[in-house]
């Protein structure tokens, strides 16, 4: 099947979903910025602070990036004093990684930032729609070996 009909980038729900997206990156980036964080050590600081995560490959799955960028950026954070990272007990190769008072404190002035920008986008949504996007675009991350976790 050949389907002549041009293709209309600005009628594409892939052109929308990356529109949305990079407007709500953009403000959380400026915002983080001023803080010396960047969107993907800000999400570290959470599966680390937040979640309890202390294994580098749990952190790269709740993040959603692969192992070798999580790897950079724990060494980045651990080299601007954010976290720390340590050895296994039982196995020199594991890594523990626990937070720094910097990290806390990091984790404690960018909440304020992530619940503006993620308040904004919401207000523009009527009562019950937020819920009902999330839902949607939760089914748009999946393929037909279960749900895509790393970008």
């Amino acid at each position: 099947m050949n389907d002549q009909t041009p293709y209309r980038l600005h009628h594409s729900l892939g052109y929308h979903l990356s529109i949305a997206a990079r407007i709500q990156e953009r403000r959380l980036d400026e915002q983080l910025k001023t803080l010396g964080l960047t969107r993907t050590t800000w999400c570290i600081l959470l599966a680390v602070g937040n979640e309890n995560l202390s294994q580098p490959s749990d952190i790269a799955d709740f993040v959603g990036i692969d192992r070798t960028a999580t790897s950079r950026a724990l060494r980045q954070m651990e080299n601007a004093g954010l976290l720390a990272r340590s050895s296994g007990t039982e196995d020199k190769r594991t890594r523990r990684v626990v937070l720094t008072a910097a990290g806390q404190n990091a984790i404690a002035l960018a909440t304020p930032m992530a619940r503006d920008n993620a308040n904004q986008m919401s207000a523009l949504l009527s009562p019950g729609d937020e819920e009902q996007l999330i839902a949607l675009l939760d089914k748009l991350c999946v393929d037909k070996d279960g749900p895509l976790t790393t970008l």
